[in-house]
């Protein structure tokens, strides 16, 4: 019996869980690109993860699913950072605290999907498999686990059980299968103008192809997001009576609430573009930077139409008004990013 804990480990409060969660684990390592610790819009965009996908079918447990960002965040950011990662996933509980104990005994905090409805201190509904947490310390006398989330300003401690059931959940968009990462940092970061290269086009890519997901695909891409638009006209059939109300909700939801950091992940983006652009002092760079803005504010609108007190067919009109600028405002990002990668690589 024993235990072990992270001393010192830094932590700020985030408005998306993965980008968060790395942010503060770059800060544990001291590496940075500036001469303060990075935020997590900056973290977001070197991992080059900006996508969008939109499912609507049976299965999904909500009316729809809406992301804009794609599945490979931690291995990508890893990837364009230098940092060597190990994804390590089993099915056997045992083993998988294992791993973890191990690092935590190594002084090293770890990197843990957690499905969020299985960890109290979060109490929500909503079912989400693959929500990162950071696990600092355990106590084997106390059977406590303390763990780090992006959506709480202070570590909490929860029973080791309570980790065991959220790393072990079978529920969307896939099993966590007790799923952490070893990571090894660097002792300096790489070359930030071939860091910058690498992430823009990788998110360009995420913008042009499918994206891995479970459920019926109904559009993914930049031009997945003209046939999402599209598909507002069918919502008041698909959606009859209160499923509508639901729908609407929940597109505000997916767009603000749901961890992406305000405008489906569009502002997170526009803060690394921003940042990037202040670090090289590249007017062109700030330029795109305020092309994400741009995007950021319009699908905050599109989610602010959502809801209110008018009837649900007035409130999807004005949905399907404002979210009418998307399409070309997405394509306008895209050619931005892909014009970024081709200027910045060495």
């Amino acid at each position: 019996m024993g235990g072990s804990m992270v001393a010192g480990y830094p932590h700020r409060i985030g408005g998306h869980c993965g980008s968060g969660a790395l942010r503060d684990l770059l800060e544990w390592a001291g590496l940075s690109y500036a001469d303060e610790p990075m935020g997590e819009g900056a973290v977001f965009g070197l991992g080059g993860s900006l996508s969008f996908s939109y499912l609507r079918g049976p299965g999904l447990g909500t009316p729809f699913y809406l992301v804009g960002r794609g599945p490979s965040l931690t291995e990508q950011f890893s990837a364009n950072l230098g940092i060597a990662e190990e994804m390590r996933c089993t099915d056997d509980p045992v083993l998988g605290w294992e791993w973890v104990r191990d690092e935590l005994d190594a002084g090293r905090p770890v990197l843990c999907w957690a499905e969020m409805a299985e960890l109290p201190y979060l109490r929500v509904k909503m079912r989400m498999s693959r929500h990162d947490i950071v696990v600092i310390g355990y106590d084997d006398d106390a059977g406590t686990v303390v763990v780090v989330d992006n959506d709480r300003a202070e570590s909490q401690t929860i029973g080791r059980d309570d980790l065991a059931r959220a790393r072990s959940a079978v529920g969307f968009p896939m099993p966590t299968r007790h799923t952490c990462f070893r990571l090894g940092f660097p002792d300096a970061l790489p070359d930030l103008r071939m860091a910058v290269a690498r992430a823009c086009a990788e998110a360009v890519h995420g913008m042009s192809d499918p994206v891995p997901s479970m459920g019926p695909t109904a559009a993914v891409g930049a031009a997945g997001v003209a046939a999402f638009v599209a598909d507002l006209d069918l919502w008041a059939e698909q959606f009859p009576g209160a499923a509508l109300d639901r729908a609407l909700f929940s597109l505000q939801v997916f767009v603000e609430k749901a961890g992406t950091g305000g405008g489906l992940f569009r502002r997170l983006q526009a803060d690394f573009l921003a940042d990037v652009g202040g670090w090289l002092g590249d007017p062109v760079v700030l330029e795109a930077a305020q092309v994400y803005r741009r995007l950021a504010e319009t699908w905050s609108q599109t989610a602010a139409a959502a809801v209110g007190p008018a009837p649900a067919v007035d409130r999807l009109a004005g949905v399907r008004r404002t979210a009418a600028a998307l399409p070309a405002l997405e394509c306008e990002g895209v050619d931005r990013l892909a014009a970024l990668a081709q200027r910045l690589a060495p």
